[in-house]
């Protein structure tokens, strides 16, 4: 029986962090009476304090720098297919008589 992979949001992450540690509680505490694993939140709190703005931006709220490497490759992929488009005119116009 496979278990479903649970989500949570980011005041739920944060309040977990919080827990820990501003109220100087044991992760291992925190992570039994919230049902996680020890690891999730240690991995929680390593992401919070490398950076609190960007921590837990979810699926699809991407950080500035994903959003433009992803904008940067669609225009990429872009450009590439208008390229093949040309490179198949001229071979078509050229062999022409």
């Amino acid at each position: 029986m496979s278990r479903k992979r649970r989500q949570f949001d980011r005041a739920f992450k944060v309040e977990a962090v919080r827990l820990v540690t501003e109220e100087g509680r044991p992760l291992a505490a925190v992570a039994r009476d919230l049902d996680i694993g020890e690891n999730v939140l240690r991995r929680w709190k390593q992401q919070l304090a490398k950076d609190q703005d960007l921590a837990f931006v979810g699926t699809g709220n991407l950080s500035p720098e994903q959003a433009e490497l992803r904008r940067l490759q669609r225009e990429n992929a872009d450009l590439r297919e208008e390229r093949d488009i040309l490179k198949k005119a001229i071979s078509v116009f050229s062999d022409r008589k």
